[in-house]
C-alpha cells in the first residue's frame, strides 16, 4: 500500500488530468499525419502514435497508483511517532552520526540540503514508520543492517 500527503496526491490528480485533456491534441496530431498519405515512412504518424501509447500507459498507472493510495490527513497522525510527512533526527547507532530524514510518499527528486527524502516503501521508510523518539530502527542496507536512533520528531 503507498501512502501519499494530500499536496502528493492533489499532484498526482492534476497530472492525470493533464494527461487526459491532451488526448485530442495527441488524436488530432495522428489524423494530420494520416492525411499526410504513406503510413510506413511517416515519421509524424509514428511519433505521435509512440506519444499516444506513453501517454495511456501513464495515465493508467496513474489511475492505479491512485486508486490503491491512502491518503494521510494531519488528523490521522498520532503525536510523537513517525508517520508520512515527518522530518525526523537520526543518529546512526555505530558511527553517532546524526541526520534529518523526511518520510514521503513519493520522493519530489528535490536534493534539500535540510533533509534526504525517504518514501514509505523503502527500507528505511518501512523502518521509520510508526516509531517513536528513543526507538531504535534496523535498516536492511544493501551491504550490512544499519541501527539509527530516533533522536527527534521535528515536523
Amino acid at each position: 500500500m503507498e501512502f501519499l500527503t494530500p499536496a502528493e496526491k492533489a499532484k498526482l490528480d492534476a497530472r492525470l488530468a493533464h494527461l487526459k485533456a491532451n488526448r485530442p491534441v495527441l488524436s488530432l496530431r495522428i489524423q494530420e499525419a494520416k492525411a499526410l498519405g504513406d503510413l510506413k515512412e511517416n515519421a509524424d504518424y509514428h511519433a505521435a502514435k509512440e506519444d499516444q501509447g506513453m501517454e495511456e500507459a501513464e495515465i493508467k498507472s496513474l489511475e492505479k497508483r491512485i486508486k490503491g493510495a491512502t491518503v494521510m490527513e494531519g488528523g490521522s497522525v498520532v503525536e510523537g511517532m513517525v508517520f508520512l510527512g515527518a522530518t525526523v533526527k537520526l543518529r546512526e547507532v555505530d558511527s553517532g552520526e546524526e541526520e534529518t530524514y523526511r518520510l514521503v510518499g513519493e520522493a519530489s527528486g528535490s536534493l534539500s540540503m535540510e533533509y534526504i527524502e525517504v518514501t514509505t516503501t523503502s527500507p528505511m521508510g518501512e523502518a521509520l514508520m510508526k516509531s517513536r523518539v528513543g526507538e531504535i530502527v534496523k535498516v536492511d542496507a544493501p551491504r550490512k543492517v544499519m541501527r539509527f536512533e530516533i533522536v527527534e520528531i521535528i515536523a
